[in-house]
């Protein structure tokens, strides 16, 4: 490559890497699971090696982008299998991207040594507030940018929300905390139980560094602000997991009742029953189709004898001499509503009044992010830390902020994803100069030798702990994981939607062979392509022979299969690696 940055499209021998937006744009609509990463993974990528039983590879590119592929690999909120186009109606279930995902990290060699693309040192210190998920990814890419980091974590552990919020039996502590060391062993320093705002202040750090980072999350549990809520037995959803996670065994009774929908609430929930609790309840405003967790967590709630409980508003929580007795709610029904999410609000029924009995109560109704309690010199909107349009810089100068401190409660990818970024206008910001840029890379390939047959494998599981040896301990591991055997045959399922299939339309006689055996409508005849309405091409169909112009497969229909390869009598059909990666401007 030469050392200027790509403008449009730059060649070397048989690559092409291009920024040209009619590429960025088919590639986003054509790999859909990668475009719906928030950290833009190359997930056919990393399939593709666990396929091919390279494992480290397949850890070494996800971790380029997500930066904590075991941790990742378990708790993601997946965003990407919701895109992924096994998943359309006629196709059957997604893939399971994410355990895949986990594959790469459990099944790579004891051996495997982790390879860092390092800048020379610049001179610049940068300190992260916070040692969650965004300020991790944050230090990471800034050390290996060559700044100096120093973290400043409040707590007495690293990891945030990962190593307080999430129960072991869903993240083992020791896969965190060796993701975690890969990241601190690039020379990046970290200072426990410094609490800015409290034991140290902001203006300090401002002073002794270039820039700072604040990735401080979502730390202000939401109140429900009813009659009770400060009775014995009343916890909020961080503060149990918290108390859980750092090995205490509060006593809870044998009836848990939990307020909330989310993935904290089915944490709560399931914690308690490793606890002993005999009946616990989630009760939520509206319905289980609009919780805001996947089909697989509900399984498991209810797995573990959780029970639901629909369309009910807390009122007040009830007490005996100072401990939660009973709650008592209000019946709900569902009303359409333009506002909420999904179109559907939940509304009081009066005098619909009952109670239940309860030892304790857990409410999980989300948190928020708390930035006053770091400076007063930082302004807000609400509790939304004010910040300048498309940039993660802050209100007070040398501050940027990231993560769920900056958006409001969101997940872990999202906060990776976030932390990257804010790393990258960082870095532009202390050199002058943007040094990385995401491309399209095109390379030439001869065939494939993904076959028809994969299309008809069926979704594998993930092995899970039977029920009765679930609750052994507080900190077995639920889902135990693919196998090599496994995870072969489930990455096998994964269309390549990184491989696009074109025809050479100046070679092609229209015989129509590649149309009559396409086993969806991908292969079509068109009289034009519209640019206007989409950058990458809008295909305009005809069915009249002396409009076509063209036999065009369209690759946002394709599922890879190859059979019109197979077929075509001209060999017109040829197949490219699509890529979008992460381009150093400097050569």
């Amino acid at each position: 490559m030469n050392n200027n940055p790509i403008k449009e499209k730059v060649r070397t021998n048989t690559i092409l890497y291009s920024k040209d937006p009619r590429d960025l744009s088919a590639i986003a609509k054509n790999i859909p699971c990668q475009n719906a990463c928030p950290a833009n993974t190359n997930i056919p990528g990393y399939i593709r090696c666990i396929y091919e039983k390279r494992y480290g590879r397949s850890y070494d590119l996800n971790r380029m982008y997500n930066v904590l592929p075991g941790v990742l690999g378990r708790i993601c909120s997946r965003p990407c299998e919701l895109m992924c186009r096994h998943g359309d109606s006629d196709l059957g279930e997604p893939v399971s991207i994410c355990y895949l995902k986990r594959s790469a990290a459990d099944l790579k060699s004891p051996m495997h040594r982790i390879k860092e693309n390092l800048y020379e040192s610049s001179g610049k210190k940068v300190a992260v507030i916070g040692a969650g998920p965004s300020g991790l990814a944050a230090a990471r890419e800034l050390s290996l940018l060559g700044h100096k980091v120093k973290i400043f974590e409040g707590n007495g552990k690293h990891g945030g929300m990962l190593m307080y919020g999430i129960p072991e039996f869903r993240l083992p502590r020791d896969i965190l905390n060796i993701e975690v060391e890969n990241i601190l062993r690039l020379g990046i320093d970290i200072e426990y139980n410094a609490k800015v705002g409290d034991n140290i202040t902001l203006d300090s750090i401002l002073k002794k560094f270039d820039s700072v980072i604040l990735t401080t999350g979502c730390s202000l549990p939401n109140q429900m602000r009813v009659e009770g809520e400060d009775l014995e037995g009343v916890y909020n959803g961080l503060e149990f997991m918290k108390m859980i996670n750092d090995g205490e065994k509060p006593e809870i009774g044998d009836k848990v009742i939990i307020i909330g929908d989310g993935f904290t609430a089915m944490d709560c929930a399931r914690a308690a029953a490793r606890l002993g609790a005999k009946d616990v309840k989630v009760n939520m405003r509206k319905t289980e189709e609009f919780m805001p967790i996947d089909e697989k967590e509900k399984f498991e709630v209810k797995y573990e004898k959780v029970k639901f409980y629909s369309l009910v508003d807390t009122q007040r929580i009830i007490g005996e001499n100072g401990k939660v007795k009973e709650i008592e709610f209000l019946r709900n029904r569902l009303i359409d509503s333009a506002t909420a999410s999904g179109g559907r609000a939940a509304e009081q029924i009066e005098n619909s009044e009952f109670t239940l009995e309860a030892e304790t109560v857990i409410i999980a109704i989300g948190q928020q992010p708390d930035p006053t309690s770091i400076s007063s010199k930082i302004k807000t909107d609400g509790n939304w830390i004010k910040h300048k349009k498309d940039s993660f810089q802050t209100s007070v100068k040398k501050l940027f902020a990231a993560g769920d401190c900056l958006t409001g409660a969101s997940n872990v990818i999202s906060a990776i994803a976030a932390g990257r970024k804010c790393a990258h206008e960082v870095d532009n910001v202390l050199t002058g100069k943007a040094r990385k840029d995401n491309v399209v890379r095109f390379e030439m390939i001869n065939s494939t030798d993904r076959q028809r047959s994969f299309d008809f494998i069926e979704k594998i599981e993930i092995p899970s702990l039977k029920f009765q040896d679930r609750f052994k301990s507080r900190i077995s591991e639920v889902e135990t994981g693919y196998d090599g055997n496994i995870a072969y045959e489930e990455a096998k399922r994964c269309y390549l939607c990184n491989l696009k299939y074109e025809i050479d339309v100046s070679r092609c006689i229209y015989c129509s062979a590649c149309i009559d055996v396409a086993p969806r409508d991908c292969i079509k005849m068109v009289e034009k392509i519209d640019l206007k309405k989409d950058p990458s091409g809008k295909l305009i169909e005809t069915q009249d022979w002396n409009k076509v112009t063209g036999i065009v497969i369209d690759t946002s229909r394709c599922i890879r299969c190859g059979v019109c390869y197979e077929v075509c009598p001209m060999d017109c059909i040829y197949v490219t690696k699509t890529e979008l990666i992460e381009y150093d401007l400097e050569g």
